[in-house]
């Protein structure tokens, strides 16, 4: 393609994006997605932040638009030394910093409890400076497992999803200092700054067959952030994963957004509450 015609209507800032991204079809789709978003950028020039974050969303390696998202972050608030903790990732082919580390030079830690997936992100990413470790993670062992992989102090991010315990582990690490943060939430949990109790031993789908128990509202996770000097910036739009940015870094970048105001509720209202009612009786620790 053209390079004139590409920086004529691609930001600089997604052009090296575009540049870096090995795999030619991800290239097409970062190319729709922007100019998609050129055109609704032109028929609206009053966008708010949740909007502006919901059209940035793309997805290369990320779950859903995740990649997007940071990509936008990062290219707001800059990089410092591109290092990443990751918990929770399966077997990382498709995880928030895949497209980080395979097309953007980033370094980091990747954890994940299921040992079979260990195996395979192990293998998928031999030569790459990432290192996966096996372990299942609780409040217990979390700060140990990342000074043992050699990571400590400021890192640029910290993701968190392990369908459980992800506020109580998130609470306790301190052996790190991310300047964002993305860690998942349970939109079915409402408005309230509830979380499931901490169970080192909790595993989502034994605490309910239903595996609508577990996690922490956005509200809670919302609060847990201001205690640690963050504010929450968005969320995608699939209503599951919150992104937060210390205040220092936010500054003037970034407003603060509500939880109510962020959150989509991707099941629509009757349906949440439809399924909490399914586990309304179950215990929860409002924080």
């Amino acid at each position: 393609m053209n390079k004139k015609l590409l920086k004529s209507f691609i930001p600089r800032g997604l052009l090296r994006e575009y540049q870096g991204i090995k795999m030619f079809n991800h290239r097409i789709a970062l190319l729709e997605q922007e100019i998609k978003n050129k055109w609704l950028a032109e028929k609206r020039k009053d966008w708010s932040q949740k909007e502006t974050i919901r059209l940035k969303e793309f997805q290369i390696y990320s779950q859903t638009g995740e990649d997007g998202i940071l990509q936008y972050i990062f290219e707001q608030i800059g990089t410092t030394n591109k290092t990443f903790v990751e918990i929770g990732i399966e077997d990382g082919r498709q995880c928030n910093t895949a497209n980080l580390s395979l097309n953007f030079g980033w370094k980091g830690l990747l954890i994940e409890g299921n040992k079979v997936y260990a195996e395979r992100a192990k293998a998928y990413y031999s030569g790459k400076p990432v290192k996966v470790v096996q372990a299942f993670v609780t409040k217990e062992n979390i700060n140990e497992l990342i000074k043992n992989s050699g990571i400590k102090g400021k890192i640029d991010l910290l993701s968190i999803d392990i369908d459980g315990n992800d506020y109580w582990v998130w609470n306790e690490i301190d052996s790190v200092r991310p300047r964002v943060v993305v860690i998942e939430y349970n939109s079915i949990l409402g408005i309230e700054p509830i979380t499931i109790p901490y169970n080192p031993k909790f595993e989502r789908l034994k605490a309910h067959p239903g595996g609508f128990y577990y996690g922490a509202s956005l509200a809670a996770l919302e609060k847990l952030a201001s205690s640690k000097g963050y504010i929450l910036v968005g969320c995608n739009t699939w209503g599951f994963n919150a992104f937060f940015v210390q205040k220092k870094d936010a500054n003037k970048i970034f407003n603060c957004v509500a939880s109510e105001e962020a959150d989509y509720l991707p099941n629509g209202e009757k349906e949440t509450r439809r399924r909490f009612s399914l586990i309304k009786h179950m215990p929860f620790k409002r924080v």
